[in-house]
């Protein structure tokens, strides 16, 4: 799968594209990453992408011609464009699946007060913000978009069969874990864990999900329990 990043500080990605299991994808080619500097693409003595807002008001606002000329200097037959911003889609496991399908991403890294909306009309699929708070750049989200949706490629993960019990899969956070040594600070493991009775185990999991959720996550336990009222 292929990413590319246009951004204003393509040296943001360097250590983290290097690093773990993101660096082990890049250099196994089961993933591919191209940056792309916008200044690249800006005219002028100081090469500037950003400019005043029209009608007024605080901040800055990206200029649309060097966007667009990045834009169009990655644009292929497939590639899905997607734009990070605050005022975005909130991101999701199921935004994270629908993004996973597609072979080319184009990912916008959103700046000041945002893009001129002309960008986003002409190229954007997805406008999408990681949560409901505001980052210092859309490099930020940048990154945890690409970790997301790569986990979902395969030969990224080691034992694909993890995903299908991880945290947001059947709208419920995942089961606390417990590992090695058995007793510690005067806490034990949960003797069913150590049961050997994988019937039990399982329904031991399911119900801490269930509470866990229902305590930490209400909205998604209403997604859960609408679900399974459906019978989906």
């Amino acid at each position: 799968m292929k990413f590319k990043i246009a951004t204003l500080f393509p040296d943001f990605f360097t250590s983290p594209l290097q690093s773990g299991l993101l660096g082990r994808a890049v250099k196994s080619g089961t993933i591919e990453i191209v940056l792309i500097d916008i200044r690249d693409f800006a005219s002028g003595n100081y090469r500037s992408c950003d400019d005043y807002p029209y009608g007024g008001g605080s901040g800055m606002v990206l200029m649309p011609e060097p966007l667009a000329a990045a834009a169009e200097s990655a644009m292929e037959e497939g590639t899905r464009v997607v734009l990070t911003s605050a005022s975005g889609a909130l991101m999701n496991q199921a935004l994270v699946k629908e993004l996973a399908g597609h072979d080319d991403l184009l990912i916008l890294c959103g700046h000041y007060e945002g893009v001129d909306q002309r960008i986003m009309d002409r190229y954007v699929d997805y406008e999408l913000s990681v949560g409901d708070y505001v980052l210092s750049g859309g490099e930020y989200a940048a990154l945890t978009i690409i970790n997301a949706v790569s986990r979902y490629v395969p030969g990224f993960l080691s034992n694909r069969d993890s995903l299908a019990v991880e945290s947001f899969e059947e709208d419920l956070l995942e089961y606390p874990h417990y590992t090695r040594p058995e007793e510690i600070f005067g806490l034990k493991a949960p003797a069913v864990l150590l049961s050997g009775d994988h019937e039990k185990i399982a329904r031991w999991r399911l119900e801490r999900s269930i509470e866990k959720t229902k305590r930490v996550r209400p909205d998604l336990y209403r997604h859960y329990l609408i679900r399974k009222l459906s019978g989906e």
